[in-house]
């Protein structure tokens, strides 16, 4: 039997898939931080949408988005997200010598 992680490994051999597995990878990271989150918080995403001041379908598009890579989120909206999940945002530079921290 073909298991999901010899799957991902075989398909991960074609150089098309590996760029575009690649390309999307930032945002699987913070889709799996956003989710992480709200799971922590033990909230559903109307809960999260009510703490933002939104409607649970504006949640559901922001975390499809992520996982289709194609859209964006804002730094503003992941703030929202994070904030009423109880985190904070923290930005860090990939060589680490500065790193911004909003509530």
């Amino acid at each position: 039997m073909l298991t999901h992680k010899k799957f991902k490994a075989r398909m991960l051999e074609g150089p098309a898939v590996r760029t575009e597995y690649e390309r999307l990878q930032p945002e699987m990271e913070l889709l799996d931080i956003l989710l992480s989150a709200r799971e922590e918080a033990g909230l559903t995403q109307a809960e999260v949408a009510l703490r933002m001041g939104t409607k649970a379908p504006a949640v559901a598009r922001l975390e499809g988005a992520l996982a289709s890579g194609k859209h964006s989120p804002s730094i503003a909206t992941i703030r929202k997200y994070l904030a009423a999940c109880g985190k904070k945002l923290l930005v860090q530079s990939e060589d680490e010598t500065k790193t911004l921290t909003h509530a």
